[in-house]
């Protein structure tokens, strides 16, 4: 059976101008074009283009889901992989959902009745579920800036790594704080912390103002991203896009 791209398209939820656009870069041609010149799709097509939904909800750019694709000999086994990696994804953030939620309860309980936040005693308990590793990956699509920071990340020791690490996760929580109390993205705390974060990459490159806001579309956009901030706090991958397009509008520009 043969489903033709506006149907593949419907069931998908990818418009057809990207099928289009996956089929003139080689990553999914159609089964056959019909001679009154539309896109035909069969099974192997359908689960090529699955695939392709997956390794993006993992963060991988085209270019680099057309390598795995080429390389992949089964796709069976291809399948179990993704889906792998889909459960390790999903462990990851449930891990950093339970974690901020602790955080959360343990802050209520101390502005209550004023008593010391316990993780705080454990500090380490704040960081539960998120890996450094990570950071690298989430900037594929930033390939220079990716190479800078992988280069930096070369000469540091485990104990730099590890408080670097601690720094970005604090922002991220107190960002959650802000978005929490109705703080605006353009309110001068709020930006005080995306500055914090800009000068933190511009002591790698210096980063233009175009390149931080895609950088901040991305953490709405990429769904990698979209889900690490979701699991802190609803909405908090358009507060920080919005904040970091005030940034960029206001002192970059």
């Amino acid at each position: 059976m043969a489903w033709p791209i506006a149907e593949v398209a419907r069931m998908s939820g990818v418009t057809a101008r990207t099928l289009r656009h996956y089929d003139a870069i080689g990553l999914l041609p159609p089964a056959r074009i019909g001679t009154n010149g539309h896109r035909y799709y069969e099974e192997r097509e359908l689960l090529r283009l699955q695939q392709i939904l997956v390794l993006r909800a993992l963060g991988l750019g085209l270019p680099e889901i057309g390598r795995v694709l080429a390389e992949q000999v089964d796709e069976l086994e291809a399948l179990r992989g993704h889906h792998r990696r889909l459960l390790g994804e999903r462990d990851r953030l449930d891990g950093l959902a339970g974690t901020v939620s602790r955080t959360i309860t343990q802050l209520e309980q101390s502005r209550k009745d004023g008593s010391p936040m316990t993780s705080i005693n454990r500090p380490e308990n704040l960081f539960e579920g998120v890996q450094p590793a990570q950071y690298g990956e989430s900037l594929r699509d930033f390939p220079e800036l990716a190479g800078d920071i992988a280069r930096h990340v070369s000469t540091m020791s485990e104990a730099e790594i590890d408080a670097g690490h601690r720094k970005r996760t604090a922002q991220m929580i107190r960002l959650a704080e802000l978005l929490a109390a109705g703080t605006p993205a353009d309110a001068e705390p709020v930006q005080a912390e995306i500055d914090a974060q800009y000068r933190g990459l511009s002591e790698l490159r210096v980063v233009s103002a175009e390149e931080y806001r895609a950088i901040g579309r991305s953490c709405v956009d990429k769904e990698q991203w979209r889900a690490a901030y979701e699991a802190i706090a609803p909405g908090l991958a358009e507060y920080q896009r919005d904040a970091i397009e005030a940034y960029a509008g206001s002192r970059l520009s």
